[in-house]
């Protein structure tokens, strides 16, 4: 099976193409070297991707005749990845939620207009006369409260 079809089964990538863009950019490799989409993938291959920032291995166990579900992804390949790889993508996304928790910092445009609809609805109901909202009679005089 080609290695582009082959990522594609094991729902490694999406989609077909995306996969065989990836191959392109020199981000695959069997062994040592880079290959094409073209390539034949055989039982034992070790199989080196970079995704994400990180560097996955992964070995094939068999061949999937076609894309098959993600229970059965075990069954066809063996997850050899470095366990410093995963610890550095667990920090990436780590520090990508430092930048802005919910609730935190600037509202976004969704915010601004839930604050805007919140306080706008309060206003209309209670305050329809602008002379009572800023404590002015119709005679000039100052309410008092």
């Amino acid at each position: 099976m080609r290695i582009d079809k082959f990522l594609w089964s094991i729902r490694f990538y999406k989609t077909r193409n995306i996969a065989a863009e990836e191959i392109k950019k020199n981000r695959v490799s069997i062994g040592m070297s880079a290959v094409k989409s073209s390539k034949e993938v055989k039982e034992g291959d070790t199989i080196k991707i970079r995704k994400n920032q990180i560097d996955y291995k992964i070995k094939v166990i068999q061949i999937p005749k076609s894309r098959i579900g993600a229970k059965l992804v075990p069954l066809h390949i063996q997850d050899v990845t470095d366990k410093e790889q995963y610890e550095l993508l667990k920090l990436r996304k780590m520090s990508q939620d430092y930048y802005r928790n919910k609730g935190e910092g600037r509202p976004t445009k969704k915010d601004r207009r839930e604050m805007d609809d919140y306080v706008g609805n309060d206003i209309d109901s209670d305050f329809t006369d602008w002379d009572d909202f800023f404590g002015e009679t119709d005679n000039g005089e100052e309410n008092e409260d």
